[in-house]
């Protein structure tokens, strides 16, 4: 007979979040770049203020626990206050990612069977366009004041700030099971329709707490984060979730993703701490580069979403700053690893610590890794074994939202997420991801890292962005190409591109042909779209 504990069952709820926020690190500001152009500043207590006044009035809405509330909105103070009234109150707040294709966004919408949709100015045109095909929408709320409210072709639009006016600042929080729905994400649709990853209150506060350990007091309440990782996507890798509990200060950019708005914010707030995808920080550097500006505060960079170039870690290195790679998937909440080096890694000579930040990282308690060969069978954790990456843990998806044939496909028969990357794992738990598996390239039956390659092009000072498919080759089966787009005012050529790999790569790893483009298709969360390149290079015959 198993012994039962004597302790309290209280619920993890996300809304006990904020209110932790609100009493213990009130006066902590958070400052954000408003859509209508000035930057808006007031405290977690102030915040948590407007948060219960937004949860009375999604009472008077007629939202119900277990709706689906959608958000199309930037990363904004009125972004953050949905966060946590949505959730608080026991319905869902599911964020659209405004970068998806038309036909994605009505498809999630509908799938969704969101009730309300809360619209940042920015994007009314974008729901004026689907507006007539979405089924399910009561009603609109565009996140302004009265004064910018748009003459917005949206039957019974009703403004944000007019709406919560009208509302008590304070609010009894519900208790409920802790397993109950609290956010919806849906991927970003590379392969089919987009699938819909439905996370709880009590994963992703497991979620938020392994993270703020893995990372070692990387954030804290002397700190001041710069939110760049979009909140209308994964929960922003749960920043908004560790913010309060660390009493973190926060600033939000809003729209302005540009060189000098960033900049502007991580001087003035005295910015200590930052997250954001790889494309982003390579333009942000180009913009410090070309402007011969430098930066004061700035300790700490987290980059996720797509691999880094070995370039963009080292120039932020150079810079002072610690750079710290991360990986995950909507599937996981998102965070699965992060490359924060052990105390003994910290003597290594520089070369040999960038080359370990290369790797995606070490998971915290509670995140399980393993790598399976083709017939599903474990693989050692040596470092060079590789297979496909499996992930389990209580942040992990079981199944997808209303998505029987997804799910089918998606997992292995002890219940492992399939994530489809290939990688080693080393004897220190780091994990280095080699590639997707669709987007290998096997020639003469051996493989080529995509992800290496392009990494080694970008290497090149002239190179901004790179990317590598497989082509059919009559003898080797595939070979690679690879799009280079050069650098603002630089004109590399193939032979100086294939000059610098024959330095970085196995010569039968060289690209057959180099051909150079003004941009790469991007996939709606910053990566590369592999299955577009394919399609827009699906008649190319290479030269050999």
């Amino acid at each position: 007979m198993t012994l039962r504990d004597c302790m309290m069952e209280r619920p993890l709820l996300i809304s006990s979040l904020i209110a932790y926020g609100a009493a213990n690190h009130g006066a902590v500001e958070i400052v954000s770049r408003s859509v209508e152009g000035p930057i808006h500043r007031y405290t977690y207590a102030e915040a948590y203020g407007r948060i219960c006044k937004l949860a009375n009035a999604l009472r008077t809405l007629g939202v119900e626990r277990g709706d689906r509330i959608a958000t199309l909105a930037w990363n904004t103070h009125r972004h953050f206050e949905l966060y946590y009234a949505i959730s608080g109150f026991g319905a869902v707040c599911h964020t659209i990612n405004p970068r998806l294709f038309r036909e994605q966004i009505i498809y999630i919408v509908n799938h969704a069977a969101d009730r309300f949709v809360f619209v940042d100015l920015t994007f009314v045109p974008l729901l004026e366009e689907v507006w007539d095909e979405l089924e399910a929408p009561e009603a609109v709320v565009v996140m302004t004041d009265r004064e910018h409210m748009p003459a917005a072709n949206l039957p019974g639009a009703l403004c944000y700030e007019e709406l919560i006016a009208a509302e008590t600042g304070s609010f009894d929080w519900p208790e409920f099971d802790e397993r109950a729905a609290a956010a919806l994400c849906y991927t970003s649709g590379t392969t089919g329709d987009p699938k819909g990853a439905l996370y709880g209150h009590r994963s992703s506060i497991l979620h938020a707490l392994a993270l703020l350990a893995l990372m070692d007091g990387r954030m804290t309440s002397r700190d001041a984060m710069l939110m760049v990782v979009p909140m209308f996507h994964v929960c922003a890798w749960s920043l908004p979730y560790l913010a309060p509990i660390t009493g973190v200060k926060i600033v939000l950019p809003g729209p302005g993703y540009d060189g000098e708005s960033l900049y502007e914010l991580l001087e003035s707030e005295k910015v200590t701490f930052s997250a954001g995808v790889p494309t982003i920080w390579l333009t942000f550097f180009d913009y410090l580069r070309e402007s011969g500006k430098s930066l004061t505060h700035l300790r700490t960079l987290l980059c996720g979403g797509s691999a880094p170039p070995l370039s963009l870690i080292r120039e932020i290195e150079d810079r002072g700053i610690e750079f710290v790679q991360g990986w995950g998937m909507t599937e996981t909440s998102p965070v699965g690893v992060l490359c924060v080096l052990k105390e003994e890694m910290d003597a290594l000579p520089q070369d040999q610590r960038l080359e370990r930040k290369l790797k995606q990282g070490r998971p915290p308690f509670g995140y399980e890794l393993k790598i399976v060969d083709g017939e599903g069978r474990p693989l050692p954790h040596d470092g060079t074994s590789t297979g496909e990456l499996c992930v389990r843990g209580p942040w992990v998806i079981k199944e997808y939202f209303a998505n029987e044939a997804a799910t089918a496909a998606a997992f292995d028969d002890e219940g492992w997420f399939r994530t489809g990357d290939i990688g080693a794992i080393d004897p220190d738990g780091y994990l280095q991801l080699t590639d997707r598996a669709k987007d290998l390239i096997k020639s003469g039956g051996e493989w080529i890292s995509s992800i290496d390659l392009e990494n080694a092009a970008m290497g090149h000072p002239d190179v901004a962005q790179a990317a590598a498919i497989a082509r059919p080759h009559p003898k080797w089966v595939e070979r690679p190409l690879l799009l280079v787009i050069p650098r603002d005012g630089a004109a590399p050529g193939k032979d100086d591109i294939l000059e610098h790999l024959k330095q970085k790569v196995a010569r039968w790893w060289l690209p057959d042909d180099v051909v150079f483009g003004e941009s790469c298709p991007m996939t709606a969360t910053g990566k590369v779209s592999k299955a577009r390149l394919r399609e827009r290079f699906k008649d190319y015959e290479l030269p050999t």
